[in-house]
Parts: structure tokens; C-alpha cells; sequence
């Protein structure tokens, strides 16, 4: 589906969040078989926006899955386990006694992917009463915003990013950590498929032809560099990155899907409902290599 050439909607309700992005879309029922000229409609709020959000949706897992399969071919998670009968699906649940929460730190999905997922859908299952939200963050305007000087530093940079045993993380494995913490959240072998990779702390997005920061917890190092000097560059970047002016925060509801684009965000899932549950079902699209 190609996007019209303005984001001028005749099909939709597009109505921004915050200023660095986000938008709610209102007056679409994903569970039906959508016309190519309301398709190309959300195409293009997606790209004007970053991230968009569809509120009240009853959608059963293979009509989640007839949407995402509109956007290209489903990413399989290489370290973690689908639903049985829905294995492009992850289920992400987070119980009363669980000690974290899946994504639960600054991040952009599948970075340590060749090909790293292009966007990203969460439908809400069952949302606590008060609080786990989900924050993104612009990653055009932590680009844009850099000085002359450090923006041609990181035009030459090149990350190597990693799937697992991840340096804040002592070196643990996602099994070790997530079995001690997230007990409903089951960890499998990623066999032969590749899951550390190295790509452009710059990158262009192949449809908007603008930069973004391409930064995120997956980053151990840069290519080329040691650890002790790759560090506080990557904390700067990420601290930089990540400035409220550039974030926008959705609140869930039951019935939410909220859909974002891994190539121009990063996003962070809060985890402040300690004695609740949160259920939600997970989607990723498979995206290009970054350039």
C-alpha cells in the first residue's frame, strides 16, 4: 500500500498526542477488510507521526494478524516463544508477582537483526487500573537537533548491537534473567539465526528520506572502538535521545492497538503497577536493512 504524497485525510480522524509525535485515529475498525485508500491513509499517519493509536478495537488474533500482514511480512522473535496456535504473536504478560516487565528500558525492536523490524503492533489484552504505559520517543529531532560538529561524528559511527548477554545485564542470558523475573515470558533457542549485528548510529529512513538517531539498549559498542571508549559516547546518545521534548507517552486501554515505527523511535514500557496484570499481544513487521 503507497501513502498519499500529504497527510491530508479524507477517511480518517487523525488527532495528535504531543508535539514530538503520536497521534490517535479514530473511526477505523481494524477487524474489517480495509480498502486500499483507507490503508494508504494510515500509511501515511504513521510516517507523518511516528506512532499511531486505535482505541476501543475487538480484534481475535487472526484479525490482528490480517492487519499486520497489510504492512509485510511477519518478524518472528529468534529468543522468544509465540502463542501456541499464534506463534507470529508474542504474548506479553507481566504478573503481580513478577519483579520487571518485558521492555522495560529504552529501546528500538529487533536491533540486533540484519534486517531489524520496520514497525511494531501492540493490542491490549487487559491493562492494569492506573499506570503501564508506554513512552516513545522522536528519533528525527534527537538527530536533528545534534551541533554541526556532533552530527558528523555520528555520521561516521557504526554500532555492533546485541540479542543477548547484554553488558548491563552483567553478561546474564535472557533465559537466566527473565526465569528469576518474568516467569510467563518463555525463552527459546535462536539456532542459527543471526543476532548480533552492526549498523549506522545515523540512518535514513527509506520512505520519509529523513535522518534519525539509530541508538538503543541493544548498542554495546562502537565498531572500531574499545568498550571504555565507546561507552560515554553511547551514554551521551542515549541520554540525548531520549529528552522529554522528544517523547510522547500513550496511556492504555482494554481494546488499544497502538502501532510504531522501529526505523525513526525508540520506546520504553513503564512498569509502575506492581500488584496488577498486564496482558498484551505483540506483532513485529519485517523492515530493510538500515542505510
Amino acid at each position: 500500500m503507497n501513502a498519499p504524497s500529504s497527510a491530508i485525510y479524507r477517511h480518517l480522524d487523525v488527532q495528535k498526542i504531543a508535539g514530538a509525535g503520536g497521534a490517535e485515529i479514530r473511526g477505523v475498525d481494524l477487524s474489517k477488510d480495509l480498502p486500499q485508500d483507507v490503508l494508504a491513509e494510515i500509511r501515511a499517519a504513521l510516517l507523518d507521526n511516528l506512532v499511531i493509536v486505535f482505541r476501543d478495537q475487538d480484534l481475535t488474533p487472526d484479525q490482528q494478524l490480517a492487519f499486520a500482514r497489510k504492512w509485510g511480512d511477519i518478524h518472528l522473535h529468534p529468543f522468544m516463544q509465540g502463542m501456541p496456535d499464534h506463534p507470529e504473536i508474542l504474548a506479553i504478560i507481566k504478573r503481580p508477582t513478577d519483579k520487571k516487565n518485558f521492555g522495560g528500558s529504552w529501546h528500538t525492536d529487533q536491533m540486533f537483526s540484519p534486517n531489524p523490524a520496520m514497525g511494531t503492533m501492540l493490542y491490549a489484552k487487559q491493562v492494569p487500573s492506573a499506570g503501564g504505559d508506554t513512552m516513545f520517543t522522536n528519533q528525527y529531532l534527537a538527530y536533528e537537533s545534534l551541533s554541526d560538529g556532533m552530527k558528523a561524528l555520528a555520521n561516521k559511527l557504526r554500532t555492533v548491537c546485541v540479542g543477548d548477554n547484554f553488558k548491563q545485564a552483567d553478561g546474564r542470558s535472557r533465559k537466566d534473567r527473565y526465569a528469576d523475573t518474568m516467569a510467563d515470558m518463555k525463552v527459546k533457542d535462536p539456532g542459527n539465526v543471526q543476532t548480533t549485528s552492526i549498523h549506522p548510529l545515523v540512518r535514513t529512513h527509506p520512505e520519509t528520506g529523513r535522518k534519525a538517531l539509530y541508538i538503543g539498549g541493544h548498542v554495546q559498542y562502537f565498531e572500531g572502538m574499545t568498550d571504555e571508549e565507546s561507552q560515554p559516547l553511547i551514554d551521551f546518545f542515549m541520554k540525548h535521545s531520549v529528552r522529554p521534548e522528544f517523547t510522547v507517552r500513550v496511556r492504555w486501554q482494554n481494546g488499544t492497538l497502538t502501532f510504531w515505527d522501529n526505523r525513526c523511535t525508540q520506546h520504553f514500557a513503564v512498569n509502575d503497577y506492581p500488584a496488577e496484570t498486564r496482558i498484551m499481544h505483540r506483532i513485529t513487521i519485517c523492515g530493510d536493512q538500515p542505510f
